[in-house]
């Protein structure tokens, strides 16, 4: 079984980003923004609500604190603060999510968040201790052979690695930055025998043609990317027709 998941609910007020309603129909897993980097109250219940009804597994997906960004530009945050942030993020989703009868299955820290606990110790180890406190064996997504892998093994707290079918990997298994060409796939065909490939053969090729190995308990589709929709739904196919069961990692 293999999770499909992707970044939701990043709308805030009147601005709309993605198509929320039709990735809800095709994903297994929703990691849902939580009002820092984007997203808002009422967003949040939304997709909650939709996420509840079709059975999706809700992800909080906490960034830094940046909505002019889209949590994208690196914030040079203490341990602390970035403690209290993912901890104050991840209380506001779940005391939505309690109102649909159901509640936080796992953390995905979201965008330069995502990418600084990759490399930096003491900011991994802030958002692991948030995760752990917060709820014991409440699971963490993320990039194998990071930093926030091994401050989730030192503090026994569930770790999850994902596989992005959508972004161009780096010859060391990094994702090549946004600003970077190869950065971001579009061609659905490849994307969606990409996504199979990962799975049934546990390999991705990067920029360079080197073969990189990869793991994957789920893989992401990003919301935003244009076209996400038939993207995700290219690749549930693909991976039915392979004969790989799609399921929520955290169940």
């Amino acid at each position: 079984m293999i999770d499909l998941n992707s970044d939701l609910g990043e709308s805030f007020g009147s601005w709309r980003m993605g198509d929320d309603e039709a990735l809800l129909e095709v994903v297994s897993s929703a990691n849902v923004a939580c009002g820092f980097h984007a997203g808002d109250p009422l967003t949040m219940l939304r997709t909650a609500r939709v996420a509840a009804e079709r059975g999706v597994a809700v992800g909080a997906h906490p960034g830094y604190r940046d909505l002019a960004g889209f949590g994208r530009r690196a914030i040079d945050a203490s341990a602390e603060e970035v403690y209290g942030d993912v901890l104050y993020q991840l209380a506001a989703l779940d005391g939505i999510l309690q109102t649909v009868g159901t509640r936080v299955a796992y953390v995905k820290p979201h965008g330069a968040l995502y990418h600084r606990i990759g490399h930096d110790r003491d900011q991994a180890a802030a958002v692991c201790a948030a995760v752990r406190d917060f709820r014991a064996g409440l699971p963490v997504l993320g990039l194998n052979g990071t930093q926030i892998q091994q401050a989730c093994i030192a503090a026994e707290v569930p770790f999850y690695q994902e596989a992005f079918v959508d972004r161009g990997y780096t010859p060391g298994g990094g994702l090549v930055p946004r600003d970077q060409p190869g950065a971001i796939l579009h061609d659905v065909a490849e994307i969606a025998a990409r996504a199979v490939r990962m799975v049934t053969e546990r390999r991705v090729t990067a920029t360079d043609g080197t073969e990189i190995e990869v793991r994957p308990d789920s893989l992401c589709v990003h919301g935003d990317t244009p076209g996400a929709v038939a993207m995700a739904r290219a690749v549930r196919e693909s991976l039915d027709q392979a004969g790989v069961p799609v399921g929520p990692f955290s169940s």
